[in-house]
C-alpha cells in the first residue's frame, strides 16, 4: 500500500487519479482526519498501517501565486521545510521508505544550455540570493529530506484541464506575459513517472521529472494561437517592467536536465508533444 500525504492538492489529486487508474492500494490522507504534520499522530498511523511507501506531496505554494509566501512566512516554512523533516524522522524511525515531491524552482537559468542536473547545487535559494521565499523553502526542504528514497522534482505543471494552477490557463488569463524559457511538467505524466520510478526500483536519489526539452513563453503562446487564432498575447518589455508592475518575489525561470530519469527507464513525453496533446484536448477544470 502507498500512503499519500497531501492528496487533496493540485498535484496530489493527479497521484490519486493515477493510482486509482492503475488499481493500486493506497490511502490519501487528509489533515482533517489524520494530522500528518504531528509526528506522534503520523507515527501512530504508519505503525498501524505499515505501508510499502509514503509519498509526501503536501506543501505550501501560496495563493494566487508564490508572492503570497513572502508574507506567509510561517505557513511556507511549516509546509515546505518542517513537514518533510517530520516525515523524514518518522519514516526513518519506522524503517518505511518515503518519497518527497519537490520543485525545480531552486534553479535559475539553463546552465549554459545543458540544463541543471540533479548533481548541480541550487543557485536560486536562501544561500544564493536573490530568491523567493518559496524557492528558498523548497531547497531547504530537500536538505531535511535526507532519508527519502526519492526526491522528485516538478516544474510548472500543466495539463488539458482549465484551472487556476494550470500553466496554460495562466497564460490565457494574465493580461501580459514575461518572456522566459522553462522546463514544464505535465501533471499526469509527472505522477506516472514518480510511480514508475518506485516500480522500477530506480537507484535512490533525486530525479528531475519534467517533460524532456524546454519552451519559451512565446512558443507556448503561439501553440495556443494556432488553435485559438482570435486570442491575443501581450508581453512585458523586460524583467524590470515585470517586477515593477506584476510581481513581488523574484521568479525562477530554469531548464532541467532529465537524462537521469530517462536512463533509468522512466518514460516522459517530449514537452512539445505533451503541450500539443493538452491543447488539443482542452476542457473545463476536472476535480482529480
Amino acid at each position: 500500500m502507498i500512503v499519500l500525504l497531501g492528496g487533496r492538492g493540485y498535484i496530489g489529486r493527479a497521484f490519486v487519479f493515477e493510482m486509482a487508474r492503475q488499481h493500486r492500494s493506497f490511502a490519501a490522507l487528509s489533515r482533517l482526519f489524520v494530522d500528518y504534520t504531528d509526528p506522534r499522530i503520523l507515527h501512530r498511523y504508519l505503525s498501524q498501517t505499515r505501508p510499502d511507501l509514503v509519498i509526501n506531496v503536501a506543501g505550501y505554494t501560496g495563493k494566487p501565486n508564490v508572492d503570497a509566501c513572502e508574507t506567509a512566512l510561517e505557513e511556507t516554512m511549516r509546509g515546505n521545510v518542517e513537514l518533510p523533516a517530520v516525515v523524514n524522522r518518522v519514516c526513518g524511525d519506522l524503517g518505511i521508505p518515503w518519497a518527497h515531491v519537490s520543485s525545480g524552482c531552486i534553479y535559475s537559468g539553463d546552465n549554459g544550455g545543458a540544463g541543471f542536473s540533479e548533481d548541480d547545487p541550487p543557485n536560486f535559494c536562501f544561500e544564493c540570493p536573490p530568491c523567493s521565499v518559496y524557492s528558498g523553502s523548497k531547497a531547504a526542504g530537500e536538505r531535511v529530506a535526507s532519508g527519502a528514497a526519492y526526491i522528485w522534482r516538478l516544474r510548472i505543471p500543466f495539463d488539458e484541464f482549465d484551472g487556476a494552477r494550470n500553466y496554460l490557463s495562466k497564460l490565457r488569463r494574465y493580461s501580459r506575459l514575461l518572456r522566459a524559457r522553462n522546463s514544464l511538467s505535465h501533471r499526469s505524466d509527472f505522477a506516472r513517472a514518480c510511480l514508475a520510478c518506485w516500480d522500477l526500483q530506480a537507484p535512490r536519489g533525486v530525479y528531475n521529472l519534467t517533460n524532456p526539452g524546454s519552451v519559451t513563453t512565446e512558443e507556448v503562446a503561439e501553440m495556443i494561437r494556432e488553435r485559438e487564432p482570435w486570442r491575443k498575447f501581450d508581453f512585458f518589455s523586460g524583467d524590470d517592467e515585470f517586477y515593477r508592475e506584476a510581481a513581488i518575489a523574484p521568479r525562477s525561470n530554469c531548464v532541467l536536465d532529465v537524462s537521469k530519469a530517462l536512463n533509468a527507464g522512466i518514460a516522459l513525453r517530449p514537452v512539445r508533444e505533451a503541450l500539443a496533446d493538452a491543447l488539443d484536448r482542452w476542457r473545463p477544470e476536472c476535480e482529480f
